[in-house]
């Protein structure tokens, strides 16, 4: 194939084009829409031929049994809880810290929760979500959440039983929310004596990136969710940390929502193997996604927080002279390149965002960095 792409360069005269095709014919697709199309090494798939199994309904299963153990032990907690997917050991956690009607919920505006899970906690859990803006930084001012902590000494509110914050944080571009900040929180929220919940879809990305061990990060947040089918590689399955009585409540949760599973071993010995294996390594992709930040923002591309990336997210806005409409540059880049970023963030869609992952190695990235700076050249 390649020596035609040659030919065809010759006869056309289009070097420019050959030389893209080339990359392509070489490096086939380069997907950084999401840390969440990471697929299964062979090595992690094989852990779970040899998985002992049981019916994890009746806490049978000895592979989740052990995952769990091996989670609350890293983290510190009392106890845990497999569950299929991040959406809902977050949703499950929601309901056994409001497990009383009436109840509502302090999050941010910005948060997985609030605007990529569905609604799921007002629609399903019946928990009333008030939302407060972070910072850019996805931090939120400690006064604003004083100021919406309601008791229900008034028939017209809602008791406020939680706030949920997100580590790292997404839509702020994968910031770190550091231990001072969480244990700042987690004062206040003993004070208001209302729990604190973290979503902690990457909060192995946020350890590594403060260097700061998850049992101390988490130390003053009362449950985790931790989603091991990003960065780390395993093909499903979230883990959530707690009190025993908490995880009580939440395993009676998951039953109600339909996440009580039979044989998960086969699972939870590929989120063994992840924890294992694929945590420390995290690191080079932060590395990959600052270099991808710093060539972008040397060519002009706008990137919130000054370019400033911390875990392995960034987004980018198209420089103002750039001739390519947003719509087209998606199309262009993985058409002509074999390049998928993710698009349509931010008001009116002007952001794009790139997340590094283990699937990404250090020749994709400069095949991304470059056929971006092609694209919006043109």
């Amino acid at each position: 194939m390649i020596p035609i792409i040659r030919t065809v360069a010759r006869l056309t005269k289009q070097k420019w084009y050959a030389r893209h095709l080339y990359a392509r014919a070489k490096h086939s697709f380069v997907d950084c829409r999401s840390d969440t199309l990471t697929k299964p090494s062979k090595a992690m798939l094989s852990t779970a031929l040899t998985a002992p199994l049981g019916d994890d309904v009746f806490s049978e299963d000895p592979t989740v049994n052990k995952l769990q153990e091996m989670t609350a032990n890293l983290f510190e907690k009392e106890d845990a809880l497999w569950c299929p997917s991040g959406t809902m050991t977050n949703l499950v956690a929601i309901m056994a810290h409001c497990h009383e009607r009436a109840t509502e919920i302090i999050v941010g505006k910005e948060s997985h929760l609030t605007l990529w899970e569905g609604g799921n906690v007002a629609t399903i859990a019946g928990v009333h979500p008030r939302q407060i803006l972070e910072n850019s930084f996805g931090k939120f001012d400690l006064e604003d959440v004083r100021d919406v902590w309601r008791l229900d000494d008034d028939d017209h509110f809602a008791k406020t039983a939680l706030v949920c914050i997100e580590n790292s944080h997404n839509m702020m571009g994968g910031s770190a929310l550091e231990k001072a900040y969480i244990d700042e929180l987690g004062t206040l929220t003993k004070e208001l004596d209302i729990g604190m919940h973290i979503d902690g879809a990457r909060i192995f990305n946020a350890a590594i990136s403060l260097d700061t061990p998850v049992s101390e990060l988490c130390e003053s947040a009362d449950s985790v969710s931790v989603c091991l089918s990003k960065g780390l590689g395993a093909p499903m399955g979230s883990v959530l940390v707690g009190t025993k009585e908490f995880i009580r409540l939440a395993r009676r949760a998951r039953k109600r929502l339909g996440g009580g599973t039979r044989q998960a071993g086969v699972i939870a010995a590929m989120n063994i193997y992840a924890i294992e294996n694929n945590v420390e390594r995290l690191a080079d992709d932060h590395e990959r996604a600052k270099r991808i930040a710093i060539a972008l923002k040397d060519n002009g591309f706008y990137q919130p927080q000054n370019g400033n990336v911390q875990t392995n997210i960034v987004y980018f806005g198209l420089p103002k002279e750039c001739r390519v409409s947003k719509e087209e540059f998606t199309r262009i880049l993985k058409d002509e390149f074999g390049v998928l970023v993710g698009y349509g963030y931010s008001r009116g869609g002007e952001l794009f965002r790139v997340c590094t992952h283990i699937d990404v190695d250090d020749k994709d990235v400069e095949h991304l960095i470059q056929s971006i700076l092609t694209v919006q050249s043109r």
